[in-house]
């Protein structure tokens, strides 16, 4: 009863204010025009333009997930196989990033990949000259990964740190070999912490715009540059930015129910496991 009582000023000030309030008024302005309901807003949707940056976002949210849960799960596993202190120390080479600003970190990466940055330098010493990093699809895919995938690690580590030892010991003695014990054993129970971290990943991903802005240019806009600039350029801003923030809501909330479920029933199927 005590816990409850401790959210009621998040359910009763902060919910009301900081969620509901403001998703009103982007509902109101996506309908409303001059205090006049329209569905102007809903039919300029028609245009191509605006599906193409919504399925470019989407593919590269989704792209950037995958190569985060490639690069992440190896990463949490052999950090879950150390000694605490030795993961603990190499932990911090992840985390500490992390501690700087997400858009000071991104301009660093645009330093990087410019002409003539390090990157070029390294790549001309190699003799591959002429090659443009900078205000390309590769560089907004880079810096998402490099932006999103500790929030990948955490959650895979600390689901792996809590693995019951003995489901592998088990697995061995029944005659198992190791890649055996990893994909019927580690990585199934590993799902909660997998899962975590897609919802982690991928949803922040389809509604970034600092990152695409500063390494995409206007070539390469995503859905929360489109939003940005409806709302601070264009005349009718706050109605066009009202309805694509409405779609990326939408959007997040499946893909946030998808992954309630695949958790849901993942846990289920634990369950069913261990009984």
């Amino acid at each position: 009863m005590k816990r409850n009582v401790l959210a009621y000023p998040y359910i009763a000030v902060w919910l009301p204010i900081f969620v509901v309030v403001p998703m009103l008024f982007i509902a109101y302005y996506a309908f409303f025009d001059n205090g006049q309901f329209t569905l102007e807003f809903v039919k300029s949707l028609r245009e191509p333009m605006y599906w193409n940056v919504i399925l470019r976002s989407a593919w590269l949210a989704v792209r950037a997930t995958l190569i985060c849960i490639l690069i992440g799960f190896p990463v949490a596993y052999m950090l879950s196989k150390m000694k605490k202190s030795a993961a603990t120390l190499l932990s911090i080479f992840y985390i500490l990033p992390m501690w700087m600003n997400a858009l000071l970190r991104t301009y660093a990466w645009k330093v990087l990949l410019a002409d003539g940055g390090i990157v070029s330098v390294i790549l001309e010493f190699f003799g591959i000259h002429g090659v443009s990093l900078l205000y390309t699809e590769g560089a907004v895919l880079l810096g998402t990964v490099y932006n999103f995938l500790p929030f990948m690690i955490m959650p895979i580590y600390t689901t792996l740190m809590k693995l019951d030892k003995s489901y592998i010991e088990a697995a061995s003695d029944l005659g198992a070999n190791g890649f055996q014990t990893f994909i019927k054993v580690v990585l199934p129970l590993a799902k909660p912490g997998i899962v975590s971290g897609i919802t982690m990943v991928l949803v922040p991903s389809m509604s970034t715009f600092a990152i695409s802005k500063l390494l995409g240019g206007a070539n390469h806009a995503l859905l929360g540059d489109l939003i940005e600039q409806k709302f601070l350029l264009s005349s009718t801003g706050y109605g066009m930015g009202s309805i694509l923030s409405l779609i990326l809501l939408v959007l997040v909330l499946i893909s946030t129910a998808i992954m309630r479920r695949v958790e849901k029933d993942n846990g289920e199927a634990e369950g069913g496991m261990l009984w």
